[in-house]
């Protein structure tokens, strides 16, 4: 009996540990953001959730169909993760912002509903300068260094925030829970194609807004429904060069990576250096005790028959890596070869098909309970 009982508490204790152990940067998250982020590290040791871009808002020829994706159109399953961005949450009228907002609204809100996840990237319109998200010389402003705690536009960067803020307070279920989101902001950041990209910006204006951003979503705002993911391009070949713009543990609750170049981009493949690259952020989470996740990928066109299995499961499979999700890039309603992601007839749809039966891979209609701690990987 006296073995038992010590047993039972050592099992007891070991829960409490892993609970803080793996506890994301949200003290006060949701308890559906705290089980999702638990049952996402489960998953990661022995599958990995398939994401797609916009799947739900538009495809391949299509745009705003109640319950369609041209993943579920091949498959007969949603994909797992569900992308999508708040670009239209500023710079636009009033009334852009509102549309786009209801839009996103009913999405996230399926998508919880069914039992899948959202992840939101932000392409964001410079606040300055007031155009897009792309540099463009002599019309785009480094803003980073303007928004920051004390810059001319701190202002206006924390009523864009309320409005995110604000959202992410409506995505309530019918059962009232808030649906959780995994936020990227500020992807790509190594890059000089973004105006908050490295040539812009100094490492310490670029780690004074992401904190920012994070303490006033969270313990200003009140956001309590959000993982928040790292997640540079691919101009890093070690740990440290990762690390490089990182803005702490309390400030990051995945590490994320973008990778297009070594996985076919204009017909080049190194395999051997996207799989290094998977490798320093699936061991950083292991070390960190956080999440990883492949956060965008993709070959446009999908040209090579093969990607699916031949490149991108081999991929995932090797070197013990742990992550939680892949993200293939949208598939544009009105463009013939600007899509990530096949659709009927498409040449690489028969292997895609292979690529979702594997064990190893999960999509939405895989997934059971992912939002309760019932969940069983």
């Amino acid at each position: 009996m006296k073995s038992k009982i010590i047993k039972n508490a050592l099992l007891f204790l070991l829960m409490i540990v892993g609970h803080f152990l793996f506890a994301q940067i949200d003290k006060k998250a949701t308890k559906e953001t705290k089980i999702l982020y638990q049952n996402l590290k489960l998953i990661s040791k022995n599958h990995i959730l398939f994401g797609h871009q916009h799947a739900l808002e538009y495809g391949h020829g299509w745009k705003n169909e109640p319950n369609r994706s041209d993943v579920k159109s091949v498959t007969g399953s949603h994909p797992a993760v569900v992308g999508i961005d708040f670009s239209d949450f500023s710079g636009r009228s009033k009334d852009v912002i509102e549309k786009t907002k209801e839009m996103l609204r009913k999405n996230v809100i399926e998508t919880y509903e069914r039992g899948g996840i959202t992840t939101v990237s932000w392409h964001f319109n410079n606040p300055v300068s007031e155009n897009g998200f792309y540099w463009k010389d002599s019309v785009s402003s480094p803003a980073i260094a303007l928004i920051k705690p004390g810059g001319s536009h701190h202002k206006k960067y924390k009523e864009i925030l309320k409005t995110i803020a604000d959202f992410a307070h409506s995505v309530r279920a019918k059962d009232g829970t808030l649906a959780p989101m995994i936020f990227r902001p500020y992807h790509e950041f190594d890059g000089d194609w973004f105006w908050w990209g490295k040539k812009y910006t100094s490492r310490e204006d670029f780690i004074a807004v992401w904190q920012f951003t994070v303490s006033y979503l969270r313990d200003t705002l009140g956001v309590h429904n959000f993982i928040y993911a790292f997640s540079p391009d691919v101009r890093f070949n070690s740990e440290t060069e990762y690390l490089e713009r990182y803005p702490g543990d309390n400030f990051v609750d995945m590490f994320g990576m973008d990778d297009y170049a070594d996985f076919g981009r204009d017909g080049k493949y190194n395999l051997e250096a996207g799989v290094k690259r998977l490798k320093i952020i699936s061991d950083l989470a292991i070390k960190k005790e956080k999440l990883a996740a492949f956060t965008e990928t993709g070959l446009e066109s999908i040209p090579n028959e093969k990607w699916w299995t031949e490149i991108l499961l081999k991929t995932l499979k090797s070197q013990n890596l742990e992550l939680a999700y892949v993200l293939v890039w949208r598939n544009d309603s009105t463009s013939p070869t600007h899509y990530y992601a096949p659709f009927p007839g498409q040449a690489s749809a028969p292997d895609f098909i292979q690529f979702y039966e594997d064990p190893y891979t999960l999509f939405e209609k895989d997934l059971k309970n992912i939002y309760s701690s019932q969940f069983k990987n």
